[in-house]
């Protein structure tokens, strides 16, 4: 056992955040901690790290551990990416016999990630991680640790294991709620039935004077009867009142907007980019571009952090020189500036006020993105950042708009309203151009591939996984054919070597040598 936490207690002013009873951490555990934004993710993994100390509880703590924190220093000239990658390898180098990683994934580009996935896959200690990346957890962890009102709960398995163990606990509680809506109303029934027949008992059969009844003793016996069915009546309003509620399952309803020019931009061709070249200052990030996006694609823009995937996607806000939008076509952009969102208004009125959609439908929006009921009238000054990242998502998905840009969407969202927003943007029949390296929402949402390579664009018609089998074969078969150049090199020293032996010779076949072993890594 490398770390145990008993009893653990952590409140944030009256709110008590962390409840836990028992944790444990053995060796070589592989651990994804999930839970909705606020919900108490960092805070755990600081107190795991004795980093915070609890109200009540204990950490007992039998190895050494590292906590690589999800708020990294900003003071210095690196880009974003390069200061969480140093980071890493500052963290790593310690070997620690536990990791615990907050949001390691932040700022990496694609390349970055995947190579911190083959580093912790071979990584010999254990770890906990919190991250939004559902591949990067799927690739990663046999272990889920669910956080919610300040519990955990446990999962085997990794994070698509987790979401199937999910929807069967989901199923089990709509076949429970049948049940307990079926047992409720043959109670309820059952009652009515004990009721109608009390009273019925307090009147004389038809035909029966009453002083015949007082001679039969009438009166007394039906008396009787009404009490006895009184009572099982009350029996059964017991059995009502002791019966264990079951929740319905809230199932999301489907969304069906009226988008601005509908009839005249589906499946035409919206956006033109002709010989569009990217430069910032004397650095070329890509040589002159060519493109369509027809209306209803939904675009996804990748490449690695400063090949000028930001760049472009300011050049298409600002309709540079070469970029040409359909009249048709309206446009909001979404970026992690939440500038468009007034803090002293509504969660409601924000949404609602550059919206021509009918309000149960901006409701259902904001229900899908988990504000349910009263939580709508919520002011967004009180919100935490992810919220207000989904208000403002909110805001432009309904406004007047029939195609939507974003720069990084699902930065500072829990999984939750990842998915959420997944959902609503399959299911919408405008345009989405967006930048993301979440490679899990990139093959959920989009349909066409514009990646940003070795200073080329080149855009790919197909799902996120059919441009990677593609890219993995054509890099498979440049591999081949450096292999087989560098064979029938090293088969041309060797036979000179063979007749005519010299250093610089066998230094030639060293270094062929070295080429081919470093190829074949």
């Amino acid at each position: 056992m490398l770390l145990e936490a008993i009893e653990l207690k952590y409140y944030v002013k009256d709110r008590l955040l962390i409840k836990t009873e028992h944790l444990q951490v053995q060796a070589k555990d592989r651990i994804g901690l999930v839970g909705r934004n606020g919900c108490g993710k960092t805070t755990l993994l600081e107190l795991l790290a004795q980093k915070k100390q609890p109200e009540s509880g204990k950490v007992h703590s039998y190895a050494n551990s590292e906590l690589l924190p999800q708020l990294k220093k900003t003071n210095t000239t690196k880009s974003g990416g390069e200061v969480t990658q140093d980071y890493i390898n500052q963290t790593l180098v310690k070997k620690p016999d536990l990791l615990l990683a907050d949001e390691p994934t932040t700022n990496l580009d694609t390349e970055h990630i995947e190579k911190l996935e083959k580093q912790l896959q071979r990584w010999q200690g254990a770890f906990i991680l919190v991250s939004h990346d559902r591949e990067f957890l799927d690739a990663l962890c046999t272990t889920i640790w669910e956080l919610n009102e300040g519990k955990i709960k446990e999962y085997k398995g990794n994070y698509s294991e987790y979401v199937t163990q999910k929807e069967i606990e989901r199923k089990q509680q709509e076949s429970a709620y049948e049940q307990y809506e079926k047992k409720k109303q043959q109670l309820e029934e059952a009652l009515v039935l004990k009721e109608q027949k009390a009273a019925r008992a307090t009147k004389l059969p038809k035909k029966t004077s009453a002083s015949e009844a007082k001679i039969t003793g009438a009166k007394p016996y039906f008396a009787n009867k009404q009490k006895k069915l009184r009572q099982t009546a009350k029996a059964i309003e017991t059995r009502l009142e002791k019966l264990e509620k079951v929740e319905k399952v809230k199932e999301p309803p489907a969304i069906k907007m009226n988008l601005p020019n509908e009839e005249t931009f589906t499946g035409r061709i919206v956006l033109r980019v002709e010989d569009v070249p990217g430069v910032v200052g004397k650095r070329v990030l890509w040589h002159s571009a060519h493109f369509q996006v027809k209306g209803g694609d939904k675009l996804a823009i990748i490449g690695p952090n400063g090949s000028g995937k930001t760049t472009l996607m300011k050049k298409l806000i600002q309709q540079k020189q070469g970029i040409y939008f359909s009249p048709a076509v309206k446009i909001g952009y979404f970026s992690q500036n939440l500038d468009i969102l007034q803090l002293d208004q509504s969660i409601l009125e924000n949404v609602r006020s550059t919206s021509t959609q009918e309000e149960s439908l901006i409701r259902t929006v904001l229900a899908r993105l988990h504000f349910f009921r009263e939580d709508v009238y919520k002011n967004v000054s009180v919100l935490s950042g992810g919220e207000r990242v989904k208000v403002a998502f909110a805001k432009i998905f309904v406004s007047d708009i029939n195609t939507i840009l974003m720069d990084e969407p699902t930065n500072f969202l829990d999984l939750q309203a990842v998915e959420a927003l997944e959902s609503l943007l399959q299911g919408y029949a405008g345009t989405v151009i967006f930048v993301s390296h979440d490679r899990r929402f990139i093959e959920s949402v989009a349909n066409q591939i514009l990646s940003i390579e070795k200073q080329e664009l080149k855009l790919f018609d197909g799902s996120y996984k059919e441009y990677k089998q593609v890219n993995i074969s054509t890099k498979r078969d440049t591999l081949e054919d450096k292999r087989l150049l560098l064979e029938t090199k090293i088969t041309d020293v060797l036979s000179r070597l063979s007749i005519e032996p010299s250093q610089e010779l066998e230094a030639e076949f060293q270094q062929l040598l070295a080429e081919k072993r470093k190829l074949e890594l």
